[in-house]
């Protein structure tokens, strides 16, 4: 593999309806931006081609965005290029609910980017469930880090438009939940987004130094 293209995508703009905490107080938009650029920054410092997909704080369309993957993909090659996409969840019901954790998404089917699904996963259980923040989420009924192991790997498919209409090795996260309070405060806490920013890195570079 060349020297990878590191492309980090952050969910939604600042007037998307929703994508927010009930009392306001968190923005899916503001932090995922934060977020995504923290990691790209390290990235960058570390000596790797990362890039934001989404500078714009209002929201891009998805077509659009696919179309900025797509740009990449024609410039550098399609197998030189990977997507890591920054959200975070939300449980169906409206107001506060106990649902909370980490996953991480790829389009459904056997593809390149299960392996690199599978080496963020393992990033966040080491940070999460055995680092330094393993008590935080230990009072809680769920792990912090949600897994679906029904074909075989962690990661769980479903077909959004950023994985299924990119041509490159693409994977969605979803860090956390913002209907919970308990997760809400640990993202929005120096040491939880220091965590956040260290799993996905950690977990792109682990992919790639697999790839070597």
């Amino acid at each position: 593999m060349k020297m990878p293209i590191i492309l980090i995508d952050n969910g939604h703009g600042k007037e998307t309806p929703g994508k927010r905490s009930p009392d306001g107080s968190f923005r899916e938009y503001r932090y995922a931006r934060e977020i995504a650029a923290g990691i790209a920054s390290v990235l960058t410092i570390e000596g790797y081609s990362a890039f934001l997909l989404v500078k714009e704080e209002e929201d891009v369309p998805l077509k659009d965005r696919v179309e900025r993957v797509k740009a990449y993909c024609r410039h550098y090659g399609t197998a030189n290029v990977i997507l890591v996409s920054v959200h975070v969840n939300a449980a169906a019901n409206s107001g506060w609910n106990n649902a909370r954790g980490w996953s991480v998404y790829t389009s459904p089917g056997v593809t390149e980017s299960d392996k690199l699904a599978t080496a963020l996963h393992a990033a966040a259980v080491d940070e999460l469930e055995k680092g330094s923040y393993k008590e935080t989420f230990a009072a809680g009924k769920q792990k912090p880090v949600r897994s679906d192991w029904s074909d075989g790997d962690p990661d769980w498919e479903a077909a959004f438009y950023m994985l299924t209409k990119t041509p490159c090795v693409a994977v969605l996260t979803e860090n956390l939940f913002q209907d919970n309070k308990e997760d809400v405060e640990f993202l929005r806490s120096d040491a939880g987004k220091g965590a956040i920013i260290n799993l996905h890195v950690e977990g792109i570079e682990r992919y790639l130094k697999s790839k070597k």
